[in-house]
């Protein structure tokens, strides 16, 4: 009796990661300068962000189709001993690829489970590999849809954009107050509030946002117990392990990543991002 784990290219899993539980990660496309890619598969990160830097139009993201997702469903139902597929992904807010997970699993029937993370990147991943990790210690569907509603409870996200070039190109904010932001060297930090990329602060330099972050970090987990952090940047690996060394996490262990083009298209370069979750011990 298997749990099959299903999640897509945004959760910035570790090919290690992937392999060591059989996570199925369902991958999403980006077109840029009119060419396609599947992310995580015809185009590397840094690849990715030489094309988003000389690109003049923002690229554009493209969820898995439903065709997509129920081919993978049906092949994964079709192994032995596999039960039930639990589909976790990328925050609904975000992107389409929710509902396409979800379309297809109701044209297949009662076999699938699909759960709106409500986050991204490693934050996504801490549902990914909790789920993993519940399916093969035999748990059943029930038991780790509960505990992944806990895990996301006590998860948050903060983000920090390093220019504001990215957000007007997306239509988050417009021209004008760009301009502005950019001449008193404005530098935005959102989180993910319900899964909707939320405005919470303003910095102007690196080491403000480190100081924030810490601030946020100390303030969340002072009675919990830090059960997982990542990092994740977009050219940004010096100022992501200067943010780690601030958080001074001697016994747990930081993931640091590049995040995934999909995510790069919104910030663009420079852009880091703080995720933890945490509980009583």
């Amino acid at each position: 009796m298997t749990i099959k784990i299903v999640t897509d290219s945004t959760s910035d899993l570790t090919k290690d990661l992937i392999q060591t539980y059989g996570i199925e990660v369902v991958p999403l496309s980006i077109s840029v300068n009119g060419q396609t890619y599947l992310d995580g598969i015809d185009i590397t990160k840094s690849d990715f962000v030489k094309l988003l830097t000389s690109s003049e139009e923002l690229p554009k993201s493209s969820q898995p189709s439903v065709g997509y997702f129920e081919e993978t469903y049906l092949r994964l139902l079709a192994e032995p001993d596999t039960t039930h597929i639990i589909s976790i992904h990328l925050t609904e807010g975000m992107s389409g690829t929710f509902n396409s997970a979800r379309t297809a699993a109701d044209m297949i029937g009662e076999n699938v489970t699909v759960i709106n993370s409500q986050f991204i990147s490693h934050a996504l991943a801490f549902q990914v590999i909790e789920a993993a990790k519940m399916a093969r210690d035999g748990h059943s569907v029930e038991e780790i849809v509960a505990r992944l509603e806990k895990v996301r409870e006590h998860t948050s996200l903060y983000l920090m954009v390093d220019t504001l070039e990215y957000l007007v190109k997306g239509g988050r904010i417009g021209r004008g107050k760009a301009l502005l932001g950019s001449i008193l060297k404005i530098k935005p930090i959102a989180s993910l509030a319900d899964g909707v990329y939320t405005p919470v602060n303003k910095v102007r330099t690196h080491m403000q946002m480190i100081e924030y972050f810490k601030k946020q970090f100390i303030e969340e987990t002072s009675s919990l117990k830090v059960k997982a952090v990542g990092i994740a940047h977009i050219e940004a690996e010096s100022l992501a392990n200067k943010l780690k060394d601030a958080l001074q996490l001697k016994q747990i262990p930081v993931t640091i990543t590049e995040t995934s083009p999909i995510i790069s298209t919104h910030t663009g370069p420079g852009a880091i991002a703080l995720m933890y979750y945490s509980e009583k011990e």
